[in-house]
């Protein structure tokens, strides 16, 4: 077991020198004449708790900037569904190669992906030293057979990295998904003991539609179905009622807040003060960067803070607030918390060191 020792690194606004053994901290004041391995100075640099990163499509990469200025349905189906028909798997894999570089550049440790061909994003991470928890994307147009084979490559995953990466179940929306393979998805989330993640009241026409389809909103839809549990990553939830978030909380549903893709793609701005106050659980992600220009958890904790003082200041969680969802709210997502998510003797070394002599930190 290799041991790093970092020294002359600030550490809430004190200067010490950190003992890695392994991926755990060891000691957090060491001295600095301890023994190791390596030794990094870490002079003007402060260290942090690293992110994670609860929802993104990382192999968008390839698409930022692309079909901009448009609403999400005219957006998916007019232009980004006809482009990723087109992508191939070194193509996956590339984009999803430059997302983890670009997430690890701004201080993310994990992310939860949802993108087609799944094992070129496993191959990118396990490439690139990163966490991830990699969503097997199904959709009712994918046809049986190969609804059959993405649940037996989910019921039959064995992690290459031991330990650093996991597949979710992840059902793209209840508009491309029917009711009967959301059940499905939810019995294999289950049996796997893996994450089930999906888009969920991200517009108001995907909630009106559900109600025309269904009698219902997408919510309560989903809850009819018994699709919600404690090991959902529930992405967007913008429109949404007090009764549903109720429901979220009462079912233990996880929320990926995406303020940026929200605002870029006019979605609406989720109701993220009440639901924090009722005790729903939020996590904070960056989704694709085709609606976000982006990997950045840094850019979005400062975008969320912003968005929500506009509407209500009073009510609107603190910068200190948002930095605990990135990083504790966000790997209790995980069922982790224990174990990563803060700067603790014993718990894994996922972290980020900033240069606080940067200019604009000074």
């Amino acid at each position: 077991m290799s041991s790093l020792l970092i020294r002359n690194v600030q550490l809430n606004g004190n200067v010490t020198n950190i003992l890695i053994n392994g991926n755990r901290f060891h000691n957090l004041h060491a001295p600095a004449d301890a023994v190791a391995d390596e030794t990094y100075d870490a002079s003007g640099l402060a260290i942090v708790p690293s992110f994670f990163n609860t929802h993104t499509h990382a192999s968008m990469t390839l698409l930022r900037g692309y079909a901009d200025d448009l609403p999400l349905f005219p957006w998916l189906n007019d232009h980004i569904w006809p482009f990723e028909g087109k992508m191939r798997a070194e193509d996956i894999y590339a984009g999803a190669k430059l997302a983890t570089l670009e997430m690890i550049r701004s201080g993310t440790t994990w992310f939860c992906d949802m993108y087609w061909m799944a094992e070129e994003t496993v191959r990118a991470v396990a490439e690139a030293g990163i966490r991830a928890t990699v969503g097997v994307t199904l959709m009712d147009h994918l046809g049986e057979d190969e609804i059959k084979r993405q649940l037996d490559f989910l019921a039959n995953w064995k992690d290459p990295t031991n330990g650093r990466i996991s597949l979710a179940v992840a059902p793209h929306a209840v508009y491309t998904v029917s009711g009967e393979l959301l059940q499905r998805c939810a019995e294999a989330a289950k049996a796997n003991g893996q994450t089930l993640t999906l888009h969920v009241s991200e517009t108001e026409k995907e909630v009106q539609d559900c109600i025309a389809a269904h009698g219902m909103s997408p919510v309560r839809w989903l809850d009819h179905l018994g699709v919600l549990g404690d090991n959902v990553i529930a992405a967007h939830v913008v429109h949404i009622d007090e009764e549903e978030a109720e429901i979220l909380k009462e079912r233990g549903v996880w929320i990926a807040h995406n303020p940026c893709s929200n605002m870029k793609l006019s979605s609406g701005i989720a109701r993220i003060p009440e639901m924090l106050s009722l005790g729903v659980p939020v996590g904070l992600a960056v989704d694709g960067s085709a609606s976000n220009d982006g990997s950045s958890l840094m850019e979005e904790l400062r975008v969320s803070y912003l968005l929500h003082r506009l509407n209500s200041s009073k009510a609107a969680p603190s910068g200190y607030e948002l930095l605990k969802m990135a990083t504790r709210g966000s790997a209790a997502i995980l069922g982790r918390s224990d174990d990563i998510g803060s700067l603790a003797v014993g718990k894994c070394c996922d972290l980020f060191l900033i240069d606080s002599r940067r200019l604009e930190l000074v």
